[in-house]
């Protein structure tokens, strides 16, 4: 028998202890990320990181984003941005790079796409 696999709340579940944000380019901003399910090139969990700046790129994968709580505004390659907070549901995709701002802690829900080697 397959069971689901269930989270209480997305919103106040603790998904572990915070570590340095490795691409920040703010002092002291750290994020964590809890895994809750994955197989074969498919991956789901919950992500938290505190207020400041960072940039990211998506290498090989397509993310799907829905923010649970906090703010951002979020910077593309070209210079476009655009704001999210509770309930934005975005796409970054394979080859995305950018840069966030998180201006309150902010947590999320995503789904990885990994993307077959080229």
């Amino acid at each position: 028998m397959v069971k689901a696999t269930v989270m209480s709340d997305a919103n106040t579940t603790n998904p572990g202890e915070h570590s340095p944000k490795a691409t920040s380019s703010t002092a002291g901003q750290t994020e964590v990320s809890l895994r809750l399910w994955a197989r074969e090139g498919l991956k789901t969990g919950i992500w938290e990181v505190t207020p400041g700046t960072f940039t990211s790129t998506r290498p090989g994968y397509d993310e799907i984003c829905q923010i649970l709580s906090g703010t951002a505004t979020i910077t593309e390659e070209d210079g476009s941005s655009f704001d999210v907070g509770p309930g934005s549901l975005f796409v970054t995709p394979e080859g995305w790079r950018g840069t966030w701002t998180i201006h309150e802690t902010l947590r999320k829900m995503w789904v990885v796409s990994d993307l077959p080697a080229r």
